[in-house]
């Protein structure tokens, strides 16, 4: 049994994803918080060592993209990426106290998330 189809370019749009989205914060902070309203943090490596590891998490995001069945055991990391996100705004925002930026941001995680769960699923009984 092969690995379905929507696997790997579903895995190379997360690696996108993440990786220009982490580059967008890495080079070009202050222009995406001036878009939004949002005030900068008071320090650049509160934005750099977040945005380099959205970067990180791009690169192997699209490692899994080469062989999701090699590759499957990284999955979980981007759920818990993915989770770890959803939960710290969805509660921040619960508390009222979270720009919409953020929650856009919020929104694409929760269906990459969904969809990591699937694919895990998926390739965890080709096993």
């Amino acid at each position: 049994m092969g690995t379905p189809k929507w696997i790997k370019p579903f895995f190379v749009v997360a690696g996108l994803y993440d990786g220009i989205l982490g580059l967008l914060f890495l080079l070009m902070p202050h222009q995406l918080f001036g878009l939004t309203n949002v005030p900068p943090p008071n320090h650049a490596g509160y934005i750099q060592f977040p945005a380099l590891l959205l970067v990180i998490f791009g690169i192997m995001f699209l490692t899994i993209a080469r062989n999701p069945f090699a590759n499957r055991n990284l999955i979980m990391y981007g759920i818990l990426l993915k989770a770890a996100y959803c939960g710290v705004v969805l509660s921040h925002w619960l508390l009222g106290n979270m720009p919409i930026m953020w929650i856009v941001f919020a929104f694409f995680d929760f269906v990459f998330l969904v969809l990591f769960l699937a694919a895990r699923k998926v390739l965890r009984k080709q096993a």
